[in-house]
């Protein structure tokens, strides 16, 4: 499995592109916006993009999706690469991200509506593998973690980061099922899993449960 980062929008958020070397099919993981520049780089990496997947359905995360969506669209009437999660439950931020794109000067923001929402206990392929997906609510009530067992890895979106958790002052948000997600269904993943977060540097799940704030106690 091939990873490459690109912080995108002011927010800088970590799209990510996903891929294995044989056959350079990747994935696309929460592209919040700057598709030119994530079109470049798929370009730059000589990869064939087979779908999109949204961890959650915030703008810095999802804005972007419709966009690449369409500017990937091969001719000849092809079928256009999916969208994919995250949880149903995010469906109303997904149906309202022009207008949210609209405050933060999104200005190639769309409403989306994806091919399939994710739910707990089924899998997404990537890179070769297979990725659990584990509903993780409390930043949005739709946040998806995947977890990869054969690479001890997930891509966690903004539910854990570094020394933080993710954000929980929205009308949708809760602090309790945020960390009641975090300690029981990240922390009982492994000391040893590695992840990367929606922004900033990632870690592993030891290094968080040993020193992340919100998790002591």
């Amino acid at each position: 499995m091939k990873i490459a980062i690109l912080p995108v929008t002011p927010f800088q958020q970590n799209c990510s592109l996903v891929w294995d070397e044989q056959d350079r099919r990747a994935t696309v993981i929460d592209p919040g916006g700057d598709v030119p520049r994530i079109l470049a780089e798929i370009e730059r990496l000589g990869l064939i993009t087979d779908k999109i997947v949204l961890t959650h359905g915030h703008i810095d995360h999802a804005g972007g999706a419709m966009a690449l969506q369409e500017a990937l669209q091969t001719p000849m009437g092809a079928t256009a690469v999916p969208i994919i999660g995250p949880d149903q439950r995010d469906d109303f931020l997904l149906q309202d991200l022009a207008a949210q794109g609209r405050k933060f000067g999104f200005t190639d923001a769309r409403d989306c509506t994806p091919a399939e929402f994710l739910s707990e206990g089924g899998t997404v392929k990537m890179a070769g593998l297979d990725f659990e997906i584990l509903h993780c609510p409390g930043h949005t009530p739709g946040s998806i973690v995947l977890f990869s067992p054969a690479a001890r890895f997930a891509f966690v979106g903004d539910v854990l980061f570094r020394g933080s958790v993710g954000r929980t002052d929205f009308p949708y948000g809760s602090s309790a099922d945020l960390i009641t997600a975090i300690t029981t269904k990240l922390l009982p993943l492994g000391d040893d899993v590695s992840f990367l977060c929606g922004h900033g540097q990632g870690s592993t799940i030891g290094r968080q449960r040993q020193t992340n704030p919100f998790l002591q106690g």
